[in-house]
C-alpha cells in the first residue's frame, strides 16, 4: 500500500508525463507547419513514448493499491522561432522532468518505500537515454546554424526514428 504522500507525488508524475506528452503534440504540430515532417515524426514518437511513461505511474499507484487522481494539463506553447529554439527547450523539459523523477527517489528513499525506490530505478535510466538523445539533437542543431540543406538531412534523420514500447516487464 502506498503512504499518502508517495501516492500523492505519483499522481503529480502522471500529470507531469501526460503534459510532456501535450508539450510534444504541439511541437509535432508546429513541425507539421513549417514542413519538417520528420522532427514531426520524432515528436509524435516522443508523445507516444510520453503517454507510456504516464501509464506506467498510472498502473503502478493502481497495482499498489493508490488512488489516482487526474488534474487539469497546462497548456503549451504552441510556436517556437525554430527547431533549434523548440529542442533547446525539450532539452530543458527533460532536464526538469529528471529532477521530478530524482525527488521522487528521494521521497521513496525517505519514505523507505523500497518497492517505489525499485520502480523508479527505470525511469532513472530512462531520463538519462532522455536527456542524451536530445542533446545530441540540439548539438547538430547549432552545427548545421543557417544550412537548410543540414537542417533537411537531420529531418530525413529524424525522421527513422519510431516509438516502439519495452517489453513487459522492462
Amino acid at each position: 500500500m502506498l503512504k499518502e504522500k508517495m501516492q500523492k507525488a505519483l499522481n503529480g508524475q502522471i500529470n507531469a508525463e501526460m503534459y510532456s506528452s501535450y508539450l510534444y503534440l504541439a511541437m509535432e504540430a508546429y513541425f507539421q507547419s513549417i514542413s519538417l515532417k520528420g522532427c514531426a515524426a520524432w515528436m509524435r514518437a516522443q508523445v507516444q513514448e510520453e503517454l507510456f511513461h504516464g501509464m506506467k505511474f498510472y498502473d503502478y499507484v493502481c497495482e499498489r493499491g493508490g488512488k489516482v487522481t487526474l488534474e487539469s494539463i497546462a497548456k503549451p506553447e504552441s510556436s517556437w522561432k525554430s527547431p533549434l529554439v523548440a529542442f533547446k527547450q525539450i532539452q530543458k523539459h527533460e532536464e526538469h522532468v529528471t529532477a521530478l523523477i530524482n525527488g521522487l527517489v528521494d521521497l521513496a528513499m525517505a519514505e523507505k518505500d523500497h518497492a517505489t525506490l525499485n520502480f523508479l530505478q527505470w525511469f532513472v535510466a530512462e531520463q538519462v537515454e532522455e536527456e542524451a538523445s536530445v542533446g545530441e539533437i540540439v548539438d547538430k542543431l547549432k552545427l548545421i546554424k543557417e544550412d537548410t540543406s543540414g537542417l533537411f538531412l537531420l529531418d530525413a534523420e529524424l525522421g527513422r526514428r519510431v516509438f516502439t514500447p519495452p517489453a513487459k516487464g522492462e
